[in-house]
């Protein structure tokens, strides 16, 4: 059984739309495309280097169709991307000219890849598909940059659909502009009791 490992950049409130530019997703109006720009530095950096190395990607259509336009041609900030299996998950799209890539139409088909032998799978941007997962208690870790800032609208990585889920931190870091780069592994199920009792 492969572990499905969603990488995200989110702001204080959850925000995970169009971080990387303006052009990237302004969908429903989305005004503040590009927002991670100013939060670089060598550490981030570093970070970043560590997860772009050859892996098998889960994606939802859109963020794939961002990728499928993007990536092919700038493989030299991305290498291997072009060599790692891509799955998507669609409900109109069949087929892509971007080598290894498989379309699935369904949880099915995603508990069949989950369930299968191979590496572990990332999970990039995708924010419908990355609720879908935690829906059906499909992720098994998270690891989120969460940056400074607060922007009151766009898409969201956590909605009121999620399952409970408890995580345990495995590592963590605070960028020079911020940034808490943060590590979860799933756990089980949410503990509760009374405070001071």
């Amino acid at each position: 059984m492969r572990n499905f490992i969603v990488l995200s950049m989110i702001t204080l409130d959850g925000v995970m739309q169009s971080p990387g530019g303006p052009e990237e997703d302004s969908s429903g109006g989305f005004l503040h495309g590009g927002w991670v720009f100013p939060y670089g530095d060598e550490l981030y950096n570093k970070v970043v280097t560590e997860e772009i190395k050859p892996a098998e990607y889960l994606l939802g259509r859109k963020t794939f169709e961002i990728w499928e336009e993007y990536w092919p041609f700038h493989v030299n900030a991305w290498p291997g991307i072009n060599d790692g299996k891509k799955y998507i998950l669609s409900g109109s799209r069949k087929k892509s000219d971007w080598k290894n890539s498989v379309f699935l139409e369904n949880i099915t088909d995603i508990q069949t890849v989950k369930n299968s032998e191979g590496p572990d799978i990332q999970v990039w941007g995708s924010s419908r598909l990355v609720q879908l997962l935690l829906e059906n208690d499909l992720v098994d870790e998270l690891r989120l940059k969460i940056h400074p800032l607060i922007l009151g609208s766009g898409r969201r990585l956590f909605t009121n659909s999620s399952i409970p889920a408890a995580f345990n931190l495995t590592d963590s870091i605070v960028t020079s502009k911020g940034v808490i780069i943060a590590n979860y592994k799933r756990t089980g199920e949410v503990k509760t009791g009374s405070v001071g009792s």
